[in-house]
C-alpha cells in the first residue's frame, strides 16, 4: 500500500461547491496538490490499487442492482475526455458500464427538445452510464457559437439543474467531471494528432476555430460550473494537463461516489453450508 498521498480529499479539494463562483482562468490545470510525498514513479502503481477497488465497487452495485450512476465528462477539444474515460473505466465489467460520447445533434435530434437524446441514455440500476460530451454541450456550443439566441441558453442552465434534480430523485447518483487543462497543453496535444498518423482521426479542423475562441470558451464554462454545481449533482474541476494526476484524481472522485451508496451484496436465502457442488 503506498502511503504519503492525500488523493483521498479529491472530492472535496476539486468540488465545486452551490453558488461558489468560479473563474477557471485563476485555476492552476496543472495542480498536483495531492501528490504532495510521493515519488512520480509510484503514481501507476496507487492507480492501480485505486482500479482495483473502483472495480470491486462496480461489481457491488451491478450486483445489488439498486443504484443507478451518472458520470458526465466535459472539457475543452484535447482536454483529455477520451483517454480518461478509457483509463479509468477499463477495469469494470463491460456488463455493468456503458460509455455515450455525444456529437453534434443530427437532424432527427434535433426535431425533438435538446435534453431527449441524453434522456434515453441515463443508467438503469446497477448501471454506470459515462457520457464523454453532455447536455453541457447544448449551452456551451450555443452560446459561444451562437447558434441559437441568447434566451435559448440561458433558459437551459434551468433546464438541466432541473434535469438532473429529477434523475437524483429518482435514484440517480450525479457525478460531473471538468477536466480543465491550459491553452498551452491543448495546443501541444492538438499538434501531436496532427504529427501522428495514428491520431489524425482525432483532429477536426474546427479545433482551431474554437482555439482562437479560448477566452470566450473558459468565460461560458466558469459561468456554467458556477452556476450547475448542486448538493445533488456537483460539479469537480480536475487539474487535466498531467494525465497521471488526472487519472488518479478522477478514479478517486468515483470511489468516495460509489463508497457513499453504502452498497451491499445481495442476501441469497439458503444456506452456503447446505450447498453439495458433486
Amino acid at each position: 500500500m503506498i502511503t504519503g498521498m492525500l488523493i483521498d480529499e479529491a472530492s472535496t479539494r476539486y468540488r465545486v461547491e452551490p453558488g461558489q463562483v468560479i473563474d477557471l482562468n485563476m485555476l492552476d490545470s496543472s495542480d498536483k496538490g495531492l501528490w504532495v510525498s510521493g515519488v512520480k514513479a509510484e503514481h501507476s502503481d496507487l492507480l492501480h490499487e485505486k482500479l482495483a477497488e473502483l472495480k470491486a465497487l462496480q461489481n457491488q452495485l451491478f450486483a445489488e442492482g439498486k443504484h443507478k450512476v451518472l458520470v458526465v465528462i466535459q472539457a475543452m477539444d484535447a482536454g483529455g475526455k477520451d483517454g480518461c474515460a478509457k483509463k479509468v473505466f477499463s477495469s469494470m465489467d463491460p456488463q455493468g458500464v456503458h460509455v455515450k460520447a455525444f456529437k453534434a445533434p443530427h437532424e432527427e435530434e434535433l426535431s425533438y427538445d435538446f435534453l431527449w437524446r441524453i434522456h434515453k441514455a441515463v443508467p438503469q440500476k446497477g448501471m454506470i452510464a459515462v457520457f464523454n460530451r453532455s447536455h453541457y454541450e447544448d449551452i456551451i456550443a450555443v452560446r459561444v457559437k451562437r447558434l441559437f439566441p441568447e434566451q435559448v441558453w440561458k433558459n437551459r442552465y434551468r433546464h438541466v439543474i432541473d434535469f438532473e434534480k429529477m434523475l437524483a430523485d429518482e435514484g440517480t447518483k450525479i457525478v460531473k467531471i471538468f477536466l480543465n487543462i491550459s491553452k498551452e497543453e491543448q495546443g501541444e496535444r492538438l499538434q501531436a494528432r496532427l504529427d501522428d498518423p495514428a491520431k489524425l482521426w482525432k483532429f477536426e479542423p474546427e479545433d482551431l476555430a474554437d482555439r482562437k475562441r479560448w477566452g470566450e470558451f473558459m468565460e461560458a464554462y466558469s459561468d456554467l460550473l458556477s452556476r450547475t454545481s448542486t448538493d445533488y449533482a456537483p460539479w469537480h474541476i480536475v487539474p487535466a494537463d498531467r494525465k497521471w494526476y488526472r487519472n488518479l484524481v478522477v478514479a478517486q472522485i468515483m470511489i468516495n461516489a460509489l463508497r457513499e451508496l453504502d452498497m451491499k451484496f445481495p442476501e441469497v436465502k439458503w444456506k452456503p453450508e447446505d450447498m453439495v457442488i458433486e
